[in-house]
């Protein structure tokens, strides 16, 4: 059934069928028929704490074991994932209404007023750099949400732009991949001990870099000449000094930069920290407009600005999240890692394996599954086992695989999803565009780690 939901969601085009529609239907389905056969599943997957759950509710030893277990669906499980999904989605509302705000404020031309080149290759690179650089500090999908709000601003035309998109994903993916705070998964992989800050640099940035340098140069030789000169428009959506467009952009932005430091100060979800700068800016702009911006219009101000953020795309990602957590419960996602380990037993093909895994499912469950299954080895032991201690190679590289292999797909990673919200690209076109590149360029960046431990141990 999942399956069969991804080909939709891929044939959204030929099926003439909304793609978070159809995630919709997938995610809840899934849960149904979990909840239907949870009496066959339950005990098998999740059999201690199954047991536990239902020696703290006496009620329940009176119940058939089919009630039993939906219980535990219904109480454990789903409460659990609607707990990290309901995260998910509330940070990507208050992402996406805090880079809104600035765009309406025209804030954004802090820095497009600073990129005055029309030509195309040169302003590709551009945006592939800062997407990279940016990403290591902000989370891939807030990086992407920024730039393709910039995008926007340089290329009209809706096809060229899926050209620069195509680039802003693999750039945003691998851009988190080197940094401990750039990405979820190389969060969970710092603050659990697996890695630490130098080593992860030290090992995982130049693969980075290589992995996505090479997409970006096969893209831009394909693109020559420059673009058009944009429309000028002189009606102001703003009547802010250039002052307080600057004030709008800082504030926003540095309260972007500003969520992983507050994740690593208080050891809280990044969702608060992404609520607490949201509720920051309202009341910043509030008194605003209060004061010396009193004329300004009744929309821009932010319960305005929240009714023009993208619903459908941040209903299409719970309904993702929602489908693969299924696969989390129901031992899928753990029965394929356990085969890789049975059948495969190298740490540099199970890695890459997982990567590109990745692009299909979501790296983070996956990535907190891998690490429930390999615990960190003691320093003193050798041979096989010496791969999993702490900066062991496995831990690296599976950095580095998890977060480039999700641009294999547009579908695997969050960069990827918001960019079929945004801009609407389609599976099929980046499939053929922009997955082939992706492989060699997340192939030739595990080279280049494979290379390092070689030279540098």
């Amino acid at each position: 059934m999942f399956v069969i939901g991804y080909l939709c969601i891929a044939l959204e085009h030929p099926l003439k069928v909304d793609k978070t529609a159809t995630a919709l239907v997938l995610g809840m389905l899934l849960w149904v028929c979990y909840a239907m056969g949870a009496d066959d599943i339950v005990p098998t997957i999740s059999a201690d704490k199954f047991q536990q759950y239902v020696s703290e509710h006496p009620a329940l030893y009176q119940q058939s074991e089919h009630k039993q277990a939906l219980s535990y669906v219904c109480n454990v499980d789903l409460v659990e994932h609607l707990g990290d999904i309901a995260q998910t989605v509330l940070f990507l509302l208050g992402a996406m209404t805090i880079v809104e705000l600035i765009d309406v404020h025209d804030g954004f031309t802090v820095i497009t007023s600073r990129i005055h080149t029309r030509k195309r290759r040169k302003l590709l690179w551009i945006m592939t750099w800062l997407t990279f650089f940016l990403s290591a500090v902000l989370d891939n999908l807030t990086t992407t949400i920024v730039m393709l709000t910039l995008l926007r601003k340089f290329v009209p035309h809706k096809r060229e732009r899926w050209i620069y998109a195509g680039t802003i994903i693999i750039a945003a993916n691998s851009g988190g991949a080197w940094s401990p705070i750039g990405d979820v998964t190389t969060i969970l992989l710092w603050a659990n001990g697996n890695v630490t800050v130098e080593a992860l640099i030290r090992f995982v940035l130049l693969p980075s870099i290589v992995s996505v340098v090479i997409p970006a140069m096969i893209v831009s030789r394909k693109l020559k000449g420059r673009l058009p000169e944009p429309i000028k428009n002189d009606v102001q959506r703003s009547d802010m000094s250039k002052g307080d467009k600057l004030f709008i952009f800082c504030l926003g932005v540095g309260g972007l930069i500003f969520v992983p430091v507050f994740k690593t100060l208080t050891h809280l979800p990044p969702f608060l920290g992404i609520l607490l700068v949201l509720g920051i800016l309202w009341v910043v702009t509030e008194c605003l407009y209060n004061g010396h911006l009193r004329k300004q219009k009744q929309q821009y101000r932010i319960p305005k600005v929240i009714s023009r953020v993208d619903m459908p795309s941040i209903l299409f990602f719970l309904g993702i999240l929602m489908a693969v957590a299924v696969l989390q419960s129901t031992g899928i996602l753990s029965t394929m890692a356990d085969a890789l380990d049975m059948y495969v037993h190298d740490v540099y093909v199970i890695d890459s394996l997982l990567g590109a895994l990745s692009s299909v499912v979501d790296n983070v469950p996956l990535v907190a599954g891998v690490m429930g299954m390999y615990p960190i080895a003691d320093p003193t032991v050798s041979g096989y086992a010496a791969n999993f201690v702490v900066d062991g190679h496995f831990w690296g590289l599976l950095s580095y695989c998890a977060g480039v292999g999700g641009s294999l797909l547009i579908i695997g990673s969050a960069a990827g999803v918001i960019a079929m919200g945004i801009e609407k690209i389609n599976f099929g076109w980046y499939l053929k565009k922009f997955s082939g590149l992706a492989v060699i360029g997340y192939l030739a960046g595990i080279v280049v780690y494979i290379f390092e431990h070689w030279m540098f141990g």
